[in-house]
């Protein structure tokens, strides 16, 4: 694929960024839960949820422009996308929300964990006896803001890149 074709093809390089925007988002949540030890509480793992969503749409649009469906069919996707993203950063006040104790969390908020795991021997036990963390603690701060405001950010930050790219996408 050429650059002259991206630039052809309304709304192709806005989804190619999404889509890979999304997947270094969720890549690097699960990178620092598996690498990194991180382990999510119940919140984390909820607002993970667009990303993989997201992500399959953006696969769509992708294939809708190379595709040379209609235009709107890939306009109607990115926003779609831009939509998703938004409901990511609701998530991510609201997760943000119960870290700074503003509101209370869910009372279901600690999650069955697969860090700390052993040999295979008794892989049941474990898996009942490691829980994850709180909602209401922050596992890491960096620059005053936790996973869940990152995700604020970046969510914010996608969707506008996806309305860009409705925007742009008309002919």
């Amino acid at each position: 694929m050429t650059t002259n074709s991206i630039t052809t093809r309304p709304g192709l390089g806005y989804a190619l960024l999404l889509t890979a925007g999304m997947a270094v988002v969720v890549g690097s949540a699960l990178g620092f839960e598996h690498i990194g030890g991180y382990i999510p509480c119940a919140l984390c793992l909820l607002q993970r949820n667009p990303y993989y969503i997201g992500i399959g749409v953006g696969a769509l649009a992708v294939l809708a422009s190379l595709a040379k469906l209609p235009d709107l069919v890939v306009q109607a996707l990115l926003l779609l996308i831009a939509v998703i993203m938004i409901i990511s950063a609701g998530l991510g006040v609201y997760h943000a929300g119960v870290e700074w104790k503003f509101w209370e969390g869910p009372t279901s908020c600690s999650v069955g964990g697969t860090a700390g795991m052993s040999a295979a021997g008794n892989i049941l036990d474990q898996l009942n006896s490691v829980k994850g963390p709180s909602c209401t603690e922050a596992t890491l701060r960096v620059l005053g803001l936790s996973f869940a405001g990152w995700n604020v950010l970046t969510s914010i930050a996608l969707a506008a890149l996806a309305f860009l790219g409705v925007s742009k996408a008309k002919r």
